[in-house]
């Protein structure tokens, strides 16, 4: 009788078994590591108000925050001279999900701002990421300074905020842009080591530094392992 090593048959029938493991074994980390943690998804809002889970910040004036369906449903928010944001608590490990996606569209850039100047530190539409040992990494569309700028936005001692310029000027204007960002490399080339969790998402617009009004849009917002 054959011995099974010189049996082609059940060698065939072994390799088969062998690749049905393997495969299994693929869809179950697959299955096991969740693909995206959605942060904000206005379809499920209540209309008039905001989930409990977030929060309006307000630094000066009146907010004007509504949602919209456009495309899809979206975020509004119009700032007139001044300066508020939503926030929501998060608890994410950069290792499992370093990327971070967002749409965005701007309708009104505040006139004159530009982040490295105090006096002129006023964007239509920011996303501030904030890590655990109180590190944030914000994410801007800013009226004048150049896209793919990336430099320390910290203008109060103590508070160390590091700018991302994704979007400049009015080129992109009343247009829906999709964003993705790897949080993990962008911190670590900020600040010189490895990112710790994140705890906390900011939606900003400003205009009271120019005494301006800026206005812009905010789709889905969230944390993935990879990108679509």
């Amino acid at each position: 009788m054959k011995s099974t090593a010189e049996n082609p048959h059940v060698r065939g029938l072994l390799k088969k078994y062998l690749l049905v493991c393997i495969s299994l074994v693929f869809l179950f980390q697959a299955q096991s590591s969740p693909p995206a943690f959605i942060v904000l998804n206005t379809a499920s809002w209540g209309s008039g108000r905001l989930p409990a889970d977030w929060q309006i910040k307000m630094n000066h004036g009146k907010p004007d925050i509504s949602v919209c369906t456009e495309t899809e449903s979206c975020l509004h928010m119009k700032s007139v001279r001044s300066s508020f944001a939503l926030e929501h608590p998060v608890d994410v490990n950069p290792t499992d999900m370093p990327y971070l996606t967002w749409h965005w569209k701007v309708a009104q850039l505040p006139g004159g701002g530009d982040f490295r100047r105090a006096s002129t530190d006023d964007q239509a539409a920011q996303v501030m990421v904030a890590f655990s040992d109180r590190k944030i990494l914000t994410y801007i569309w800013d009226t004048s300074a150049p896209k793919g700028i990336m430099q320390s936005a910290s203008n109060i001692p103590l508070v160390h905020i590091f700018a991302v310029v994704c979007q400049s000027g009015a080129a992109e204007v009343n247009r829906w842009i999709a964003e993705s960002r790897n949080i993990a490399a962008d911190y670590e080339r900020a600040y010189g080591k490895v990112a710790p969790r994140v705890k906390g998402l900011r939606l900003q617009i400003n205009s009271q530094h120019t005494g301006t009004t800026a206005e812009s849009y905010f789709g889905e917002v969230a944390f993935r392992s990879v990108l679509q």
